[in-house]
């Protein structure tokens, strides 16, 4: 007998409270944003905001490339507990349904992602400028708040895109070996051979929505659409894994 979606949701849940390593992955998406933020604007903030060809905008998002780490940490561990000890056989024999135990299990994910994501975002923003004196961003300029509310979309995305790339490798560590490395140095390496084509990489999309003005073919929420796309085929793959592959 198949349990109700209510139930798997649940069960889900309290999984992520009860695994240590996947609740304090989550926490440390706002601590590891905050805590950037609160080292690197009161002693650079005002010298780095004065630069002609600067982006405020984006600038005020800074701490977000550490927080992005955080967050695809915690779209690993929370998925990568299945595997380990066969935890995934016990969770399969609860929910014998595949589709409703991942679609579940993604779901819990995301929405604790965007939550955490969005919380992060608007309080980074706001501490942060706090500390910039006459080159202070309010949520009133343009594009402030579509950025703080993408911001963590963002960060949602990038945990998704842990999280179904972990169903499919189901390791934590080959993601985080892959991804990390990625955010950090392989993308921007790319983008400087790729030229235009590297706006369509996950992670320089998805921040266009933290710009106040974009160049090229996309624009912030467009940007934000192909992470969201990207996303979508690391979950799609990460769905194929679990339906097809043996426990």
């Amino acid at each position: 007998m198949n349990m109700p979606a209510t139930a798997v949701l649940r069960s889900e849940w309290i999984k992520v409270r009860s695994v240590r390593s996947v609740s304090g992955s989550l926490i440390a998406v706002f601590a590891a944003t905050l805590l950037v933020t609160l080292l690197v604007f009161p002693t650079v903030g005002q010298a780095e905001a004065d630069n002609p060809d600067g982006d405020l905008l984006f600038f005020a998002f800074y701490a977000l490339n550490f927080g992005q780490i955080a967050a695809i940490s915690f779209g690993a561990t929370a998925m990568s507990s299945e595997f380990l000890n066969g935890a995934l056989r016990t969770s399969l024999s609860a929910v014998p349904n595949r589709d409703l135990f991942y679609a579940a299990k993604m779901s819990v994910i995301g929405c604790l992602a965007v939550g955490a994501g969005l919380i992060t975002s608007l309080v980074t923003f706001v501490v942060g400028q706090a500390f910039m004196g006459e080159y202070a961003v309010g949520l009133g300029e343009s594009g402030a708040l579509r950025a703080v509310i993408g911001g963590g979309i963002y960060l949602a995305l990038m945990t998704l895109s842990a999280a179904g790339l972990t169903a499919l490798l189901r390791s934590a560590v080959a993601v985080l070996s892959l991804l990390v490395p990625f955010v950090l140095i392989v993308s921007f390496v790319v983008g400087d051979v790729a030229g235009g084509a590297a706006q369509y990489l996950p992670d320089r999309a998805g921040q266009l929505i933290l710009h106040q003005t974009t160049e090229g073919s996309l624009g912030p929420w467009t940007g934000l659409a192909v992470t969201g796309a990207w996303a979508g085929l690391a979950l799609l793959a990460g769905w194929w894994a679990v339906r097809t592959r043996d426990a």
